[in-house]
């Protein structure tokens, strides 16, 4: 499967952000935003950094709980829709790469959840972290959950899974190649008669391989939780060190 180093680069507009604004209830969102909050452990009116943020839907989420969130995202339709949701006003919407974090020591929590990490190579995802570290105020905890570990991961895949999304018909074709560690998708996407057909690829870390790319960036590991039967998530909670 032929899949551009910069796929992610065009891949979030159009019928992607239609799917994705359709695909999660109000009440899951709220599970979501309840465990983030837990994880990192901080009182209403701490500053919190969501990036990748999509349509903001946990960032949301949280400052109507009195959180002071910066949300991030390359996206400008994900903004968009961000921006014109309810209570839009209180969330610092911010267009850039999830690499250009420049508020050194400035949060007091971050949070990358869903399928958000992976999408770089090695080195511009270890920059990532590494950009994450540095808007961190030492002692502050940064929640980074994805499915893309190798134990979890192929313990599930599907060659050919499907889902709906309102009126979105999502069929995705996975391969996964061992020797570079990543898995190629081909998403196929059918609304109201209209096929589109867009691929993506992430980085699949072993367990032990984003646990040393964490603690590389300046974290230390304190809680890591095992991955849900449910969505296949791994969740780990990092603390930024001194």
């Amino acid at each position: 499967m032929n899949v551009p180093s910069n796929w992610w680069e065009n891949f979030f507009e159009g019928v992607v952000v239609d799917m994705w604004v359709q695909a999660v209830s109000p009440e899951q969102t709220t599970r979501e935003a309840d465990g983030v909050a837990r994880r990192l452990g901080v009182s209403a009116g701490a500053a919190i950094l969501d990036v990748p943020c999509g349509a903001g839907r946990i960032a949301l989420s949280l400052a109507e709980r009195g959180y002071r969130v910066t949300a991030v995202d390359a996206s400008a339709e994900f903004l968009a829709r961000g921006q014109a949701a309810a209570g839009a006003e209180r969330v610092s919407w911010e267009g850039r790469d999830m690499r250009d974090l420049p508020w050194p020591g400035r949060f007091d929590g971050a949070f990358c959840v869903g399928n958000s990490f992976g999408y770089l190579n090695d080195d511009a995802n270890a920059a990532f972290l590494r950009a994450v570290r540095a808007a961190l105020r030492p002692g502050a905890r940064f929640v980074l959950e994805t499915p893309m570990i190798v134990e979890n991961l192929l313990g599930h895949l599907q060659p050919r899974p499907w889902w709906k999304a309102g009126d979105v018909y999502l069929l995705v074709e996975n391969h996964y190649d061992h020797t570079r560690s990543r898995l190629d998708i081909e998403y196929t996407f059918v609304v109201n008669g209209r096929v589109e057909v867009r691929r993506g690829s992430h980085r699949a870390y072993t367990y032990r391989e984003l646990v040393a790319l964490l603690t590389a960036s300046g974290f230390a590991v304190t809680v890591d939780e095992p991955w849900s039967r449910d969505t296949h998530m791994v969740s780990f909670i990092a603390t930024a060190v001194e």
